[in-house]
Parts: structure tokens; sequence; C-alpha cells
């Protein structure tokens, strides 16, 4: 990526411990569409062999041209985040968080998956109409990092024996993500069932396989956002070891909190995975919780987005 231009910060790197996220310079190498609303674009770059993966859901961030296409160039520093967040709101590139679909060292290049539906935001429309070798900025993991890098919420149990996920469309790439972790494991993975809501069954895609996976897929059908993951969650399989009382969930503000709640780290039992629209989340886990007697310490909920507002990209 050129940094010239007038960029008022210096380009020497600073050379202090490794952070768990750096900056890299990336370029588009390809664009594939895998379905008319989900588009895959491949990145490549002389540092990505530095990135590294430490969750199926591994989250990244990506940060966008600003409202005038210019090209992020924020500087190679290890608090690129507070330098963002001190940028005048003129120059600030928007940035929104993506999971990290897959990530190939050695030829230096990840794939990321864009949910692009009709609405335009910074992220659909920079989807939309990118080129070859359009350069970005991405945070992601650092290799060199002494530890777990953070920013990945799929921690199931060393031997589970159930798993449940419960997502919309803009979790599908996470979803996937861990199936296919699933699947590549060398033991035949626990039973596992599977609800995501679409807007359009058009948009599926295709998913692994395996004996005791059950994939259920929901069209809105015009039905508002969620409310066939909600009746999902009032018919989801759970064991009974896995249930107790129900307990009653603390009424968070999702317009105002990051609903980011994580399962116990366990040796073995079932685990719930749920990733959506924070409100439609929120619900989701009091129904499991507080109606149907799910053990908390079981479950994961992420509100990856809100409706009506700007999307979360900017959690601690």
């Amino acid at each position: 990526m050129c940094h010239g231009g007038g960029s008022p910060f210096a380009l020497e790197p600073d050379l202090g411990p490794a952070p768990a996220y750096r900056l890299f310079d990336v370029r588009v190498r390809q664009k594939v569409a895998l379905s008319p609303s989900l588009l895959r674009i491949t990145f490549h770059g002389e540092e990505v062999s530095r990135m590294r993966l430490d969750g199926a859901d591994q989250r990244i961030r990506i940060f966008f041209p600003d409202a005038f296409g210019r090209a992020p160039a924020l500087p190679h520093v290890t608090d690129w985040l507070q330098v963002w967040r001190d940028l005048p709101a003129s120059e600030r590139p928007p940035q929104r968080t993506f999971t990290l679909r897959a990530l190939r060292r050695e030829a230096g290049e990840f794939d990321v998956d864009f949910f692009a539906p009709c609405e335009f935001g910074p992220a659909t429309t920079w989807a939309r109409l990118a080129a070859r070798e359009e350069g970005l900025q991405v945070a992601a993991p650092d290799g060199a990092f002494d530890g777990d890098c953070q920013g990945h919420e799929w921690r199931p149990p060393a031997t589970p024996e159930r798993l449940l996920l419960v997502a919309d469309q803009t979790a599908l790439p996470a979803v996937a993500a861990i199936l296919e972790d699933l699947a590549a494991q060398q033991d035949l993975p626990p039973p596992t069932e599977v609800f995501v809501e679409m807007a359009d069954m058009s948009d599926r895609i295709d998913l692994p396989a395996w004996c005791g996976l059950r994939v259920i897929w929901l069209a809105r059908k015009g039905a508002p956002c969620g409310v066939r993951l909600i009746e999902a969650a009032h018919r989801a399989e759970l064991p009974p070891s896995a249930c107790g009382a129900p307990e009653p969930m603390p009424d968070i503000d999702a317009d105002a909190t990051l609903l980011w709640d994580r399962a116990s780290p366990r040796e073995a039992g079932f685990y719930a995975w749920i990733a959506g629209e924070a409100g439609v989340v929120k619900e989701i886990r009091r129904v499991l919780v507080s109606e149907r007697g799910l053990q908390r310490a079981a479950l994961t909920a992420t509100g990856y987005w809100r409706l009506g507002r700007t999307p979360f990209d900017d959690p601690d």
C-alpha cells in the first residue's frame, strides 16, 4: 500500500513487544460470489505470513477508504487503535469487524466473506466495487504475540457431547468456519444442531456434512429479523444434563452495551454458540436460560450488530 499523499504519520515501525493484533497492508487478489448476497474476497500482502488464527470464529478489523475515497494509512505502531480513535472524524477511516474466514500463511493470503445486501454501508459499498489489487489495512492477530490473541468466542469443551449453533446470516461465515474446523478433526464430531436465519433461501451455501450434523435453514419470508431464530430456540434439542432450574437473566441495554457472554471453560458437556443481531441474541439467551433452564456456563452469546444502529465495530 502506498503511504504517500500527505500522510501525517511516520513510517518507522514500533519496535516494542509484539501486540496481540497488528496492522497489515493488504490488496485484493480475487473476488468470488458465493451467493447473491455473499462475496468472498481473497487478500494478499507481504507480511500476511506473520498473521495467525487462534479460533475458528477469529475476528479481524478491516479499515476502508473514507468518504473521499482515500485509502486507509494508519501508522504501523502498537497503539494503532488509539491513533485511529484520536483522528478527527473527517479523517478517520471507517472500520468494521469480520470473521477471518481462512488463512493460508504460506501463500501470504486470506479470505473474508462479506454479506452484501441491497442497503449500502462503507463495507458493503467497498466489497461490491472492489477492484483487483485495491489496497486496505487490516488489524489481525500477530503470529509473534506470546499468548492467545483473543478475538474469538468459539471455545467448546475439550470433549463436547453435543453442540448447538444459532445464527443469522451475518454470522454465517463464522458458522461455516466452525463447521469446517469440526469436520477436519480426526474423531467424528459430536451431534450438532445448527439454525441459520436467512433473508432469502437463495443465499444458502454449501457446508460440511457428517453423521449427526443437522443444519436447519430458516427463511424470514417477510417476518421481522430474528423471529425465526427465537422460535428455533424454543425447539432446539437440549440434553437434560445441561439443564437445571431456570435462571433469571440480567436485563442489559442492547443499544448501549455489547452483548458478549462467554461460556465457562469445561472439559466435557453440552455447548451452545449464538451470534447475530444483539437484541435477538439477548432474547434467545433469555429463552434458553430463563425459560428452558440451560446452564449459563454452557452458552456463548455474541451480538454482531444492532438493528437500526451503526454496526458494533469498536469493541474493547
